[in-house]
């Protein structure tokens, strides 16, 4: 394993998984534990590469696993990697696609990217964070997109705004029309870009992150609900129609444990 830090709270692990770089794609996800003992989490397959048998995965620091995950050091063990898991991103050709990073959310749009760019499509990407130091992957993206916006809430990097401020801009802007908008990060913002493009007919997509555990459908606990009907993000997913899904009841399902993880944040 090898690790770096790409903000002060986000960490990338570069971990040799040769049984999921045999069959990954864009926009699956593995399901990973530090040691025995932890909970499962999943993380997206933020890059890969087959000949040398290792996959990338980039974490946030928000409760005591993902605590425990960026806690670890270039030579460091996994106690197990399941996957891939997930449908992968259906890749359209010959458009202009916006793709939306938010935060850690920029981890799922970097495989995209170069998915897209490969198929022939003009590739633009948006991504945020709260300030300059909270903006990730902006080189790597940079070297397969047609343009790459930054923008930070505080206007310390790039545009000073949301995301969703410098889509509407750009699709206004644009000299050849947006026809594909994917979509990342928090929910509040996946919700906003969706209202962005709504009006304007324009297909989005977004990577949802429910509270998952087997990443098989049997839990129940990555249920979202998308144009009236119960869906699994595990195996159903995890990307949605945006203007389909129900993002308030998404909202309210990932704040559900939030007690739980401050008390095992506290633990010794």
């Amino acid at each position: 394993m090898d690790a770096q830090w790409l903000s002060p709270n986000v960490k990338r692990l570069r971990v040799r998984a040769p049984h999921v770089t045999r069959n990954c794609q864009p926009g699956q996800f593995v399901i990973v534990r530090p040691s025995a003992d932890s909970e499962r989490i999943p993380l997206t397959l933020a890059d890969s590469d087959h000949a040398a048998g290792t996959i990338v995965l980039i974490v946030q620091v928000i409760g005591a696993t993902t605590q425990a995950l960026c806690a670890l050091q270039a030579g460091d063990l996994l106690h197990d990697v399941a996957g891939p898991m997930g449908r992968p991103t259906d890749i359209p050709r010959g458009q202009h696609a916006v793709l939306v990073g938010g935060g850690v959310g920029t981890a799922v749009i970097y495989p995209q990217a170069k998915a897209l760019k490969a198929a022939g499509n003009l590739v633009s990407a948006i991504i945020g964070g709260r300030s300059r130091c909270y903006v990730i992957l902006e080189p790597e993206l940079r070297e397969v997109c047609d343009a790459v916006y930054p923008c930070t809430d505080d206007g310390s990097y790039g545009f000073h705004g949301f995301v969703t401020q410098r889509l509407s801009q750009l699709i206004e802007a644009a000299a050849c029309p947006i026809r594909h908008v994917l979509c990342a990060g928090p929910v509040p913002m996946m919700a906003a870009v969706a209202e962005v493009t709504r009006g304007k007919g324009i297909h989005t997509v977004a990577s949802l992150n429910p509270i998952m555990v087997d990443g098989t459908g049997m839990c129940g606990g990555c249920r979202v609900h998308c144009g009236g009907e119960s869906k699994f993000a595990c195996v159903d997913g995890p990307e949605f129609d945006a203007h389909a899904v129900d993002f308030k009841e998404l909202s309210n399902r990932l704040t559900a444990y939030r007690e739980f993880e401050a008390r095992a944040m506290e633990r010794p």
